[in-house]
């Protein structure tokens, strides 16, 4: 006779493919919750894939490291509209300083699929790097989610 836990599998109804990049993302993040540091820029453009690729809107997140680059939070701070969302500094500054991080690494999700940083993503960019540098925290990437990922790092636009 089959125990409780396997009769509860069997009744589940299957996830749907949302559920489970959600849940992947769960685990990605709970991964780099546990002391991992985000130095592989693979392992970072896969976690933000999972957690903004899912958007129809875009939205602008930051994760906010310690000094050994260790995630601390992961925060999800701007919602915007099909094609653009508006990016705070003061609101982005408030944030790392509550969490009272070392540096911060940029992300938002083009929900067309673009790849392409735009010039307005560009310009918020280094608003936000300006405002950052003022409390000496180092902004290490921003990363565009669409189809795939790019770094502004890679392309030199830091």
């Amino acid at each position: 006779m089959p125990n409780d836990l396997s009769i509860k599998y069997i009744t589940e109804e299957p996830m749907t493919a949302e559920q489970v990049l959600e849940k992947a993302a769960e685990i990605l993040q709970s991964k780099y919750m546990s002391g991992k540091a985000f130095t592989s820029s693979q392992a970072t453009l896969d976690f933000l894939q999972f957690k903004l690729g899912r958007y129809e809107k875009e939205v602008f997140a930051i994760l906010v490291l310690n000094s050994q680059h260790k995630l601390i939070e992961y925060k999800e701070l701007f919602f915007g509209t099909i094609n653009a969302a508006s990016v705070y500094p003061r609101e982005v500054v408030k944030e790392v300083l509550h969490q009272n991080g070392a540096a911060v690494i940029f992300a938002h999700n083009h929900p067309s699929g673009e790849l392409e940083p735009s010039q307005a993503d560009i310009a918020i960019t280094k608003r936000l790097k300006d405002a950052l540098a003022l409390i000496d925290v180092q902004v290490l990437d921003h990363i565009v989610v669409g189809n795939g990922a790019t770094s502004f790092a890679e392309r030199g636009l830091l």
